[in-house]
């Protein structure tokens, strides 16, 4: 668990919820200086990302959110901002639908309430890769969905082949159990159950969970704002000053 505050801390509360095959501090590591010096963070690492043991089943979104309020509870936060990336924004709506008295405000980068086709597909690659242990190719499916082509086209070969490497030997063990999430779980029930102020953040460059999904997240949730911004899937690794100046003009 990440926490960076606590009940006496005069900073609001914000809690996080990281991606698929991600952590808290893979997503949110290059902002949380910025993070930190806006609010007291809480986060918590899905199992087998992190320091969480992995799970020896499939993943629960209810677990999840409920893992991501025991954490808040820990740290004394009674009313919080979250923060969810991509499967963590489908965290953070059920986790704002289930209990509205507790969330201040959302912000959801990449989000989806519920995987199209393309997706799935996508995931279910994905996961076999992870499954099978195939790390080079699991690092250039990954970068190849991940980045904008902007970005990949700016890397030299030398650079793109070690980045196939960090990503394919980084993906945490819980990779699959989090991409069969990604696979399943449907919260479009919760849109509109969402009373928090709500700001969508829509990389319009991402190919790994496409533009048009978050527009479906922000059109059924009531007065979301969706921002759109330049880059792929990783917005910390593209547009980091951008997304955390997002993600700190949250609204209390």
């Amino acid at each position: 668990m990440t926490m960076s505050g606590s009940s006496t801390d005069s900073r609001p509360f914000l809690l996080l919820a990281h991606g698929a095959g991600g952590s808290t501090a893979a997503n949110y590591g290059p902002v949380m200086d910025r993070l930190t010096s806006r609010y007291a963070v809480v986060g918590v690492d899905w199992p087998g990302a992190g320091g969480t043991p992995r799970a020896t089943g499939p993943l629960d979104l209810d677990a999840l959110a409920d893992q991501l309020l025991l954490a808040a509870d820990a740290a004394g936060a009674r009313r919080f901002a979250v923060s969810g990336y991509s499967l963590g924004g489908a965290v953070a709506l059920r986790l704002a639908a289930r209990h509205p008295e507790r969330v201040t405000s959302l912000v959801l980068t990449a989000p989806f309430a519920r995987a199209d086709t393309g997706l799935r597909l996508a995931a279910r690659v994905w996961r076999g890769l992870a499954e099978a242990g195939e790390q080079d190719m699991l690092g250039r499916f990954l970068l190849a969905h991940a980045l904008s082509p902007a970005a990949l086209d700016a890397m030299t070969p030398q650079e793109v082949e070690a980045a196939v490497r960090e990503t394919g030997t980084g993906a945490p063990a819980g990779t699959p159990e989090q991409v069969e999430l990604v696979e399943r779980l449907d919260v479009t029930a919760d849109l509109a159950r969402i009373g928090a102020p709500a700001l969508v953040v829509s990389p319009a460059d991402d190919s790994l969970v496409p533009p048009r999904l978050h527009r479906a997240v922000a059109a059924g949730i009531r007065g979301a704002r969706l921002v759109e911004i330049p880059g792929g899937h990783l917005p910390f690794a593209e547009q980091p000053d951008r997304w955390a100046t997002l993600l700190t003009g949250a609204r209390e």
